[in-house]
């Protein structure tokens, strides 16, 4: 099946960059693009193979036999969503069928829930010589709700889902407090203004046994290190063994030659220091920091990269500082570099890296998101000239993130521990600006007396720089230069507990999260073994909690009477989202259809579409996973014993050699 919503699939070009705002800084509202998707009938074997005149036999035959409605027989139908742009898979998908509202009734009701069954024990009696077996029902007894932990096995669950009397939504964090990981950092005590600027930890590797060393990962992904600079990196890997680092592979001639019509956003910005950030009448510094929006290619974008080079020469006002406070300047950001046709030797280039900080690695969590999400599982490149601004933001989801300067000139980075990110909130909302969708600039001395380590330094060509989960950033370019991000998400507690708090929390500011948490854990649940015993625990407690909202949730709609028809996912299905308020919408879909010329349908979370009908009427509700199937995915997801593991993948291979 693939259906509605404002759904975060490959076609999510929207979507991610626009609320990738470590790209421009902002994460703008803007008119939710319909997006179609395929028919609800894909993954019916028939249903994809029959041809169009087989389909108007079957629907004259059914319509004869039952009498049904057909209000929207032989429409095609659709199923939109609130942003993105449709992949060329849906689209293919969407052309080999198609479903009027009468095949609604051809889905299998599952309101009764999963097969019940009476257990039933035989307790021998002995008599004299005789022997005979009374049956006697097994009573299970049901653990209340309140006490259900982890330790409980899925039929457990839901025997106490089945038993708890709750109105309304169950309305629970998917984050245990005792599972957190989070370094405590006091900060109450004042801090020496000295101390205010930490050194930023930067490591000088010496070879390319260092470069792939656990250490490094560790110290990389240690919570209190919220930024890392790796010096030398590139150089030891693309050295080692001549395989000599091509970074002129995303040199602006380079990009010119491989695609001069891709697409390029440009941010029109004010130049000004990278320490400070003046209001429109130059008259004191502020926060907010806007800009506009517009579009070119990367040929034409090229052109003014060096069109402004050469107008410095011509000035002689370069001098590696910046230049004046005023002038008008054009940031080159969100070019998508995902297409492995069109960019193979650089992407094969960024294979080498290690397996942390690859584009996709199985130790990272977006590689199980099971589809694209631009800028986040896939290369965005970033070409500057001197006083591009990426604006304050921390990444989406709190996911980490690694960016590499490609030259010639240097970038100027400021970073802050995730601790205090609430703090830096609070400054945004003082001055009126939005700290999750809006674009803002902190004023150093704002952060200084509020008692707020700020880390900064300069990063040179070649250099990595590691963002570690939850650090909130901004970035200033001090020369004319080229830069490659992507974010990662490593598996440990401290990455997997700040992707489930901004989850959370997007919800309560209705902001849409790009990375759909709750479809990851049980993704990562079915296919990955976890060792490490903080990570288990909060992906397991994720689960239990998945699990409970969508029981209590079924339980409620079959007491009301409302059927619930199964629909399988297909392959590489996205993630869904409601179409009004863009929260994830995991396993129980409601659907409603559209008027419009041609026959739409929608996913809505069940707040929103009660808020369209209280009753439900008129909305369809489809469930993509049987509860049988959670239920074994959750009692096959256990911890795994690192010497275990490694004798699973050590032995096969000395049994092959």
């Amino acid at each position: 099946m693939v259906f509605s919503s404002s759904s975060s699939s490959s076609s999510s070009t929207h979507s991610s960059s626009s609320h990738k705002r470590h790209k421009d800084g902002k994460s703008h509202k803007e008119k939710k693009d319909r997006r179609i998707l395929g028919d609800l009938n894909l993954q019916r074997k028939e249903g994809s193979e029959k041809n169009w005149s087989h389909y108007d036999t079957d629907k004259k035959k059914r319509k004869e036999a039952s009498g049904a409605s057909s209000t929207s027989e032989g429409e095609h139908a659709e199923w939109s969503s609130s942003s993105g742009e449709r992949s060329s898979e849906h689209k293919k998908a969407a052309e080999s069928g198609s479903l009027g509202s009468t095949d609604f009734l051809k889905l299998k009701a599952l309101s009764d829930g999963p097969p019940k069954e009476l257990k039933i024990r035989l307790i021998k009696v002995e008599s004299g010589d005789r022997e005979t077996f009374i049956a006697s029902e097994v009573e299970e007894k049901r653990i209340p709700l309140e006490e259900i932990s982890i330790k409980n096995t899925a039929s457990e669950i839901i025997r106490s889902c089945k038993g708890a009397r709750i109105k309304g939504k169950l309305r629970e964090s998917y984050l245990l407090p005792a599972f957190s990981v989070k370094p405590i950092i006091t900060t109450e005590e004042p801090i020496p203004r000295e101390k205010l600027n930490p050194p930023t930890p930067s490591i000088y590797l010496e070879s390319k046994r260092d470069a792939f060393s656990p250490v490094l990962l560790q110290f990389c992904t240690d919570p209190k290190n919220p930024v890392t600079v790796i010096r030398g990196l590139l150089k030891i890997i693309f050295s080692s063994f001549l395989l000599v680092c091509n970074l002129g592979l995303f040199s602006t001639k380079s990009l010119v030659e491989a695609n001069a019509e891709q697409a390029v956003e440009v941010r029109t910005q004010v130049q000004q220091p990278a320490d400070e950030n003046w209001d429109p009448s130059g008259t004191g510094q502020t926060w907010p920091c806007e800009s506009s929006r517009s579009h070119t290619t990367i040929a034409k974008y090229a052109q003014y990269q060096a069109s402004s080079f050469q107008e410095s020469l011509q000035n002689c006002c370069f001098s590696g500082e910046q230049k004046p406070v005023g002038k008008i300047i054009k940031f080159g950001t969100n070019i998508d570099l995902s297409d492995p046709k069109r960019w193979k030797p650089q992407l094969q280039e960024l294979q080498k890296l290690p397996a942390f900080m690859r584009v996709a690695s199985s130790g990272n969590m977006l590689s199980h998101v099971g589809h694209t999400i631009l800028g986040m599982n896939t290369v965005q490149l970033y070409m500057k000239v001197p006083g591009s601004r990426t604006p304050g933001h921390q990444e989406n989801n709190n996911f980490c993130s690694v960016n590499i300067n490609i030259g010639p000139g240097d970038c100027e980075w400021f970073s802050v521990h995730e601790n205090y990110w609430q703090a830096i909130n609070d400054f945004c909302e003082k001055h009126g600006v939005d700290y999750l969708t809006g674009s803002w600039w902190p004023v150093l001395e704002d952060l200084y007396n509020a008692n707020i380590p700020v880390y900064r330094f300069i990063q040179r060509p070649g250099d990595l720089v590691w963002i570690n989960a939850g650090t909130v950033h901004w970035v200033q370019a001090v020369g004319w230069c080229n830069n490659i991000a992507w974010n990662v998400g490593p598996l440990n507690g401290y990455q997997y507990q700040l992707a489930l708090e901004r989850f959370e929390w997007n919800e309560v500011k209705k902001v849409k999260s790009i990375v759909p948490m709750i479809h990851v854990s049980w993704n990562v649940a079915r296919t990955l073994k976890i060792t490490d015993p903080d990570t288990y625990k909060m992906i397991k407690h994720c689960l239990l909690q998945s699990m409970k909202h969508i029981q209590i949730l079924r339980d409620q709609l079959v007491a009301d009477g409302k059927k619930i028809s199964y629909q399988s996912r297909v392959k590489d299905e996205p993630a869904y989202y409601c179409n009004e308020c863009d929260v994830e919408v995991f396993n129980l879909l409601f659907v409603t259809s559209e008027n419009s010329s041609r026959k739409t349908y929608v996913v809505h979370c069940e707040d929103c579409a009660r808020q369209r009908s209280p009753n439900l009427t008129n909305v369809v509700v489809l469930e993509q996973y049987r509860i049988e199937e959670l239920m074994n995915a959750y009692d096959s997801f256990n911890l795994v014993s690192r010497d275990l593991l490694l004798l699973h993948i050590v032995l096969p291979c000395l049994q092959s050699c």
